[in-house]
């Protein structure tokens, strides 16, 4: 079975983040998985699922954002961002995203938005207070668990294979590197 392109992107995102959760300080896991979220972001945008590409591009610059700053003022900078772009694309739902003869154009839905947007912008709220406010790995990849969840809710609700799987092996590294250092802490 061939990839799609888009699924492609999804991969690359995948293997990124696996990399991104075993990070041992905040710093490098910020940039690891700014990588693997461009991927990501590129992934979505492909398939149309415009909110998911759009949480996931606000996340790569709120990551290299928070290695410098990580005060009130870029938290609730990003959570009103996210909100912003919640209510924006809800009111005026896209369709799609295309290059055409003068630049990238937006395409706009006869039909309401998709609740799943919802779900998108929550979860991305979530990894923004997390990616901000936290600097201990352990209580990062604790934080995220709520997040990834509804990550792979959106992204079994688009219809991405990539970012299904995605979300499923972010949740098993989380999980894994939880006990991981339970264990270590046991003994």
């Amino acid at each position: 079975m061939l990839l799609s392109f888009a699924e492609w992107f999804g991969v690359v995102a995948l293997i990124t983040n696996f990399i991104a959760y075993r990070q041992p300080t905040a710093d490098r896991y910020r940039v690891v998985s700014a990588l693997a979220l461009g991927a990501l972001s590129v992934h979505f945008f492909m398939l149309d699922a415009i909110a998911g590409g759009v949480v996931t591009a606000m996340a790569v610059l709120r990551n290299f954002i928070a290695l410098r700053w990580q005060g009130p003022v870029v938290l609730w900078g990003f959570v009103l961002l996210n909100v912003l772009c919640l209510v924006v694309e809800w009111l005026f739902p896209i369709a799609a995203l295309q290059w055409g003869a003068t630049g990238l154009e937006v395409v706009f839905s006869e039909q309401p938005s998709h609740w799943a947007i919802w779900v998108a912008y929550s979860s991305s709220i979530i990894f923004t207070v997390g990616s901000i406010k936290l600097n201990d790995p352990s209580r990062i990849r604790r934080w995220f668990l709520l997040a990834e969840v509804l990550g792979l809710s959106y992204a079994i609700l688009v219809g991405s294979i990539s970012g299904t799987i995605f979300n499923i092996v972010n949740l098993s590294s989380i999980i894994l590197k939880l006990l991981q250092d339970r264990r270590a802490q046991r003994l």
